[in-house]
């Protein structure tokens, strides 16, 4: 496969916070611990992981019950049996979308991968892990996906609550949420777009009734990554739980003082000119718990003489009475966005996180949660980030000499531009001669002036751009008209924006990965892999055939 490089400075929606990251100006240095660059400080940084050996024999235990269950391979076992023996850690997580969720959720576990590859050619032993997120909320975020439609538009598949078994409790924990009957036409409406691949098999076996959207999920990813050795993470298991209980509880007699760390660094990023990913307040805690089912935020009420008072839902309890469920029921807490990373580098020996901007954006604030509770800051990588460019699509792009920074401009723009490419050749050959005439004679008429009088040419300059800019507005004019004549054009730049930016989001947020790897077939992922370079971070377009 071909591929070129698209700085994320040509992405839309680009954070400042993230670009600086990538590039480490001095700026962000105080927000992360290390460079975006892993193999600078790989072996330094494994000296610096503490992990109890106790708490890694108890882990091994619990992702070895997990892994079986969803049908890990040799290759897998034989990883956690290197994590038993002392491997560190990659990671990286995602919330467990409908099919396997969009197409970065593979780009992620393939990240995680060559890092823990790389590290362990840099004599740092390391195995990948992928945390599944089932303790998320938002049934609205991960119930949905798009696949691609036989004329290769994103079509979106849903599944509304009453395929859910019963109990889609309104914020409940999305890995508690069981299919019912109702999952089946759906899961073949998928399979029908996928054709007749190994992968709708996949989806048959693993997104069925009595399943959840964690537990498919792990199904699915146990499949598609078995010649990988990916280690998945379901952190819903009630021994994750009982482990992370010291954490939990520091969360409640500490809540006071990691607000106020958190309010700092909220303020820091703010004056270094960058975004708060989560809003932070006084009452805010690094806690939910389930209360009647649903994952239910902890708040702060007060911390005075009297003591710390505290806010579950419209129930009130003291430090005391929650430390006290801590120890008793530590399945019903949960971490909350800022605390999750924390919990899970106190869960795994982790050496590097891998993520998007977003994950990015979070480790800025969570670093001070991090130097409080576990005295290091887990370094962040961003994630493997594509576009792939499929034959149809490539074919449009050359045949109207388009770029992707062009498409992502937006649809409207791009059958503007395709119009105004597509007129007659003696028009735009006029066009071109008005624009090299308007040049001509304002550079021969700004050199006159100057002689008479220098003060007069920038006024020149404005009137040569001023001309320019009425014939761009005609050309536009005209390639509108040429548009509404020729449905060919309007169906082309739809073609182009569906595939390389539906819904004016990158293609690796929309569309499923699945429907990628049911074309090209598993050797994609070895084909994508081969794309992957951690010390490299711009945005690659890769073209598939």
């Amino acid at each position: 496969m071909k591929s070129q490089c698209l700085p994320f400075q040509q992405i839309p929606h680009t954070t400042r916070l993230f670009l600086d990251c990538l590039s480490y100006t001095p700026s962000v240095r105080s927000f992360y611990p290390r460079s975006p660059i892993f193999s600078e400080w790989v072996k330094d940084e494994s000296q610096r992981v503490p992990y109890d050996a106790v708490r890694r024999g108890k882990v091994r235990e619990i992702l070895e019950r997990q892994n079986r269950a969803w049908g890990a391979s040799s290759k897998t076992l034989a990883n956690i049996e290197r994590f038993k023996q002392g491997a560190l850690a990659a990671v990286t997580g995602q919330q467990v979308g409908l099919f396997g969720g969009p197409l970065f959720s593979i780009f992620k576990a393939l990240t995680a991968v060559k890092l823990a590859e790389q590290a362990t050619a840099a004599g740092v032993d390391c195995v990948p892990v992928f945390w599944l997120a089932t303790e998320d909320h938002d049934l609205a975020e991960v119930n949905h996906v798009a696949l691609l439609s036989e004329q290769g538009l994103p079509e979106r598949l849903l599944v509304e609550s009453p395929a859910f078994d019963g109990n889609a409790v309104e914020d409940a924990p999305v890995g508690t949420v069981k299919f019912g009957p109702q999952i089946e036409p759906v899961v073949e409406r998928a399979a029908a777009l996928l054709g007749d691949s190994e992968v709708a098999t996949w989806l048959r076996q693993a997104y069925r009734p009595g399943e959840s959207l964690g537990s498919a999920f792990g199904l699915l990813f146990a499949r598609l990554f078995a010649d990988w050795g990916v280690i998945l993470l379901d952190p819903a298991e009630k021994d994750f739980h009982d482990l992370a209980k010291p954490l939990f509880r520091a969360a409640i007699e500490r809540a006071s003082e990691l607000d106020e760390a958190l309010l700092a660094r909220g303020k820091a990023l703010e004056a270094a000119g960058y975004h708060q990913q989560v809003k932070v307040t006084s009452a805010t805690t690094l806690l939910f718990e389930v209360k009647n089912g649903a994952r239910t935020v902890v708040r702060r009420r007060s911390n005075d003489a009297n003591g710390a008072e505290f806010a579950v839902g419209e129930e009130r309890s003291s430090s005391e009475e929650l430390i006290e469920r801590i120890e008793e029921a530590p399945k019903t807490f949960s971490p909350n966005a800022l605390f999750r990373p924390v919990v899970q580098d106190y869960l795994l020996p982790t050496l590097v996180y891998t993520g998007g901007a977003a994950e990015v954006a979070y480790f800025a604030q969570a670093g001070v949660v991090y130097e409080k509770l576990l005295r290091r800051v887990t370094p962040i990588l961003p994630r493997f980030s594509a576009t792939l460019l499929e034959a149809k699509a490539e074919r449009l792009l050359t045949r109207y000499q388009l770029s992707l920074p062009e498409v992502f401009q937006g649809p409207d723009k791009v059958r503007e531009v395709i119009a105004a490419r597509s007129l007659p050749s003696d028009l735009q050959a006029r066009f071109s001669e008005a624009y090299a005439s308007v040049e001509q004679s304002m550079a021969a008429l700004r050199e006159s002036i100057g002689k008479l009088d220098s003060t007069l040419i920038d006024t020149a300059e404005s009137t040569r751009s001023s001309v320019s800019h009425q014939i761009d507005r005609l050309r536009a004019r005209v390639a509108r008209a040429e548009q509404q004549r020729n449905e060919v054009i309007t169906r082309h730049a739809d073609a182009l924006s569906h595939a390389l930016f539906p819904n004016k989001v990158l293609q690796e947020r929309e569309v499923a990965g699945v429907s990628f790897v049911a074309r090209y077939g598993t050797e994609l992922l070895a084909n994508l892999y081969q794309h992957v370079h951690p010390d490299c971070h711009d945005h690659q377009v890769i073209e598939v055939q």
